[in-house]
């Protein structure tokens, strides 16, 4: 059973046996306690209704929620994918000049490396 159903068949179950215990323990007339019954009926038939209603725009806003996220997150990979793509563009003409940087950076460390060596 759902938690939406669960909740109902609470609300309906304690329902019943707050009128119950009512009838029960009450030393009123039975026009007094039908009367009571019956606003006590109209008024968890409101509360019911309310519950509904909040229940179903709460559905409705989670949807809501759910599809502007699936959209940003598809414009946010987009976003993500030109930027990828213009870094690589730019850094694609200096690629030779980085590694040559790179190979002398390299060769001056192992030059350092022996000098410390044979000191």
């Amino acid at each position: 059973m759902s938690k939406g159903k669960s909740i109902l068949f609470g609300v309906a179950v304690g329902s019943a046996v707050g009128v119950i215990a009512t009838l029960l323990t009450t030393p009123s007339s039975g026009k007094q306690i039908r009367s009571r019954v019956k606003e006590q009926t109209y008024d968890w038939r409101d509360v019911l209704d309310s519950l509904k209603f909040d229940g179903l725009r709460l559905k409705d806003q989670l949807a809501e929620t759910s599809r502007e996220g699936a959209s940003m997150m598809k414009n946010l990979t987009a976003e993500m994918k030109r930027s990828i793509d213009e870094w690589k563009k730019t850094v694609e003409p200096h690629k030779e000049n980085i590694q040559d940087y790179i190979e002398q950076i390299e060769a001056s460390l192992k030059e350092l490396e022996e000098k410390v060596k044979q000191d």
